[in-house]
Order: structure tokens, then sequence, then C-alpha cells
């Protein structure tokens, strides 16, 4: 915009090649030797800067990783690092015969850098059961991403909050997230944890299932049931085998009594 109310923002992906434009471009009746430029990070910082056409300085983490443009004197930043993101000026003098330099122009973009977090991963692990439910700790984790994320959940499509932790070395590091819930678990709830970061989102489901299959066991006969039962069998036995000697002494006395 250039009115200083409202910086202009470039967005960048870690490992891109990125290019920020300045506030002024040479016209096409002049050279690069008629101005001095500078590019430089947070106002204090110098990335690169050109004098009368060539290159007078180079800050040491940007070497063999920026060129400029000579004609529009956009700044191009090859293999993007988290420690790129911040805000860039660009400075302009115009050199004028038997005059100081004269500011062309002065104005600031932001170059905001992400990089992408790991697909979240979702675990659950069974802490307490009961016939009714299966009470699980569940966890989501993603890794390796910037700028810090939100980390959300639903819960067959009911919002859940997450209690959530993160983990980074530094502002300009990546950061790893972990969220982590108890549920009650009665027959199966569908899980989703979603990480959102600079507009990005990744989101990953796990079905959830109530474990734990109570079977009633069938109780088994009562000691009075089972000796009854017993003492029937072997009454019947004993009746069966005095009937067959019964009629074994039968069938001799009348084949006694024909004779």
């Amino acid at each position: 915009t250039g009115d200083g109310l409202e910086k202009k923002t470039v967005n960048s992906k870690v490992g891109a090649k990125v290019g920020l434009p300045c506030c002024h471009e040479i016209p096409s009746s002049e050279t690069l030797q008629n101005y001095r430029v500078y590019w430089q990070k947070n106002t204090t910082e110098v990335v690169l800067a050109y004098a009368e056409g060539k290159k007078i300085s180079t800050h040491k983490r940007y070497e063999n990783r920026t060129e400029m443009n000579t004609s529009n004197l956009t700044l191009l930043i090859s293999a993007v690092e988290i420690l790129d993101n911040g805000s860039y000026q660009c400075v302009v003098q115009h050199r004028r015969s038997s005059q100081n330099p004269v500011v062309v122009c002065d104005e600031s973009l932001t170059l905001f850098v992400t990089a992408d977090f790991s697909m979240p991963n979702i675990t659950a692990e069974v802490s307490a059961e009961t016939c009714e439910s299966t009470e699980m700790v569940v966890k989501c984790s993603s890794y390796g991403g910037f700028p810090k994320p939100k980390i959300s959940g639903a819960i067959n499509n009911e919002s859940v909050v997450w209690n959530a932790s993160w983990v980074s070395e530094s502002n300009f590091s990546p950061y790893n997230v972990t969220g982590e819930l108890r549920l009650n678990v009665t027959k199966e709830d569908n899980i989703t944890c979603s990480v959102e970061y600079s507009g990005f989102a990744k989101s990953t489901s796990l079905l959830l299932k109530n474990t734990n299959k109570c079977i009633v066991p069938t109780a088994p006969p009562s000691y009075n049931v089972i000796t009854a039962s017993s003492i029937i069998i072997i009454i019947s036995l004993l009746a069966i085998a005095l009937a067959a000697r019964y009629f074994s002494r039968q069938g001799k006395c009348s084949s006694f009594f024909k004779e």
C-alpha cells in the first residue's frame, strides 16, 4: 500500500522460493548505477544492499540464498526458513549529480512463513472397563509445523475441547502439539482431531468402540439339586436291577413245574 497504515503481506512455505516486491521500479531510461538499494529485516539487519550497480553487502545468514532483480528490485529468497519470518523494508535512494542521494521510497512488508504439520495421529488407550462402558484416554498429536497451531475436535460431530500442550525450542522453531481427552464409550463414537495453522488445516478421524462385551454366566446347579438327581438315578438303576432278577427267577420256576 505504501501509506504506512497497512503492511503488505507475503506468504511462503519452508523450503520454497519467494519474491518480496520493492516499492520502486527503475525506469527503462535509467540503470541501477544511479541508485542505492537496501533490503533490511526488522529495520536493523541489512539482508542485501546495492550501490552504483554493485552488490556491497549480504547478511551471512542470507548468503547464497538471496538475489535481487536489478529492474524491479524484488528480493528473491530461496530455501525459505522459519527464521526468515518477519518484517522487511525496501529503501531506495536516487543519486543525482551535485546532490545528496534522495530517498525515492521506503516501504515495509511482512513475510509470513509456514511449515506443514504432520497429519494428526489419534491413539486410544483403555483405562477402565465396565459392562456399560469403556473409559479411554484419547491422544491426538502432530509435529514439525509453524506457526503455533490450534487443535480442535469433535465427537459424533459435537465439538469438544482438547487438553492441549505445545512444545517448541523457541519462537521461531517448529511446534509439536498434543491434545488429550478422557472419554466413556458406551457403544461407539467417531472422534475427529484437527490441527489448524495459518489458514491451513489437517484432520484425522477414528472410530472408538466399547470393547467390553459382558456375558452373564449361567448359574451352576446347586448342591442340593445335584444330590437329589444322583439319588434318583441310583434308585432307578437299583429298581431296574431288582426287576431283572425277579423276572429271571420267575422264568426258572415256571420251567420246573412244566417238567
